[in-house]
């Protein structure tokens, strides 16, 4: 008989994405042993005894790929592949212009372009993807992809990249004001040599998710 007193091994991953190049990447580092020497794989390792997964996670973020500024973790999902072990994924997002002293076996890969993943960690990957999207379509989510302080069409780049479709200025701002998600800074950008106006430089009200819309994702896709 099996011995049902052994607890199973809990690892912890996440899905870190973030904005860079104008694409949505998530950063993964490629292992170099078997099982899958050369494929990559997310971030992550052992739960210990002592810790929640949360402060697992990061540990994990903090010691082994330098990651310590995370605007939003949540925990994305559990799955419990074959074997006596669980893995626990979460999503973090970093904001546009946070650039990590990543490790040389680390990179922040195009999410629409992965590499050989190793496990299942591309599906998992793009779970990641999927939850975002869909908080950015009725929550404030897109606080932890932004800058501290942008224009709008600046913050129109980052959700492009992060839908994967492309968004008009001018809805966009139009629904974050209208739902309270932006403020004017009172300072604009200066327009340097393109001359015009200076564009009005704004910020997220909030730095902590809310949902600022929850019927939102009940709608049928325009």
């Amino acid at each position: 008989m099996p011995d049902l007193t052994t607890r199973p091994t809990h690892i912890v991953l996440a899905v870190v994405l973030q904005v860079r190049a104008g694409r949505l990447r998530a950063l993964l580092w490629q292992r170099a042993l078997e099982p899958f020497a050369g494929a990559w794989a997310l971030p992550g390792g052992l739960l210990e005894d002592d810790e929640s997964l949360e402060d697992s996670i990061r540990r994990h973020l903090a010691t082994k790929v330098d990651v310590r500024e995370v605007a939003h973790l949540e925990q994305l999902e559990t799955r419990s592949p074959p074997g006596r072990h669980l893995t626990t994924a979460y999503l973090g997002l970093v904001p546009v212009g946070v650039d990590p002293d990543v490790p040389e076996d680390t990179a922040w890969q195009a999410v629409d372009e992965l590499p050989r993943m190793a496990f299942d960690h591309r599906e998992i990957t793009l779970a990641g993807r999927e939850r975002l999207r869909a908080k950015l379509s009725y929550t404030n989510a897109g606080f932890a992809l932004a800058p501290a302080e942008f224009t709008v069409a600046e913050l129109r780049d980052v959700y492009e990249a992060a839908l994967g479709h492309r968004v008009t200025t001018t809805n966009l701002q139009r629904v974050l004001l209208r739902r309270g998600v932006l403020q004017p800074t009172g300072r604009r950008r200066d327009p340097g040599r393109t001359g015009g106006r200076p564009p009005a430089l704004y910020r997220f009200r909030s730095q902590r998710l809310e949902v600022t819309d929850p019927f939102a994702v009940l709608r049928p896709p325009a």
